[in-house]
């Protein structure tokens, strides 16, 4: 089972994601863009073209679509293959929904462009947990440290979660990011441990 989380920066992701990791040690935890240990160079160019301010936008989504691409054939793949409940911080969902803001007005309807592309290859998530924010309070909380973190651009974002939550509302389960960390995480459990029961 692939379980995704989503949300803007700053709703509290992956705080939630290092949470999960008591509940459930025997899963495959990973995130996207891939890094560090379980990363590749990829995904090292992504994080470049990130702090890169100047970086051509069709170009930066090629390089996300190549870390995915690598990610699922060496990480999440093989994972799947072996039955285990795989948990990622963030997946194909941020691409079409980041990316696709990136790209308005450079390209026609960016966001079923970046789908298209995906649609061929990707592998759906069974479940996507989406941590919904206001984008002044997300990018408050993110610190606004990279070009991808400020309340106008992340209000195009959450549009573009929206379009994708109400046109496959089986999967996403939304959850308000707003309320204590404890009381988000609570939740998250509780719908995670239902769908797994569900599936079994």
């Amino acid at each position: 089972m692939l379980v995704t989380l989503e949300g803007l920066d700053g709703t509290g992701k992956t705080t939630v994601w290092e949470a999960l990791h008591d509940f459930y040690p025997e899963a495959t935890f990973t995130r996207e863009p891939t890094a560090g240990e379980t990363g590749s160079w990829y995904g090292e160019a992504v994080y470049r073209s990130i702090e890169d301010d100047d970086a051509d936008s069709l170009a930066e989504l090629f390089l996300y679509t190549a870390d995915h691409a690598d990610h699922l054939s060496r990480v999440i793949e093989p994972a799947l293959e072996r039955g285990d409940l795989v948990i990622s911080d963030r997946y194909a969902d941020s691409r079409y929904a980041y990316q696709g803001a990136t790209l308005e007005g450079r390209i026609t309807r960016p966001m079923e462009y970046i789908i298209g592309i995906h649609r061929a290859f990707t592998i759906e998530p069974d479940l996507t947990i989406y941590l919904d924010l206001d984008p002044e309070t997300a990018a408050a909380r993110a610190g606004a440290t990279n070009k991808f973190e400020h309340a106008a651009y992340l209000a195009q974002v959450r549009d573009n979660y929206d379009r994708l939550i109400a046109d496959d509302p089986r999967r996403f389960v939304r959850i308000d990011a707003s309320q204590p960390p404890e009381d988000v995480l609570e939740q998250i459990e509780t719908v995670l441990a239902d769908r797994l029961e569900a599936e079994h």
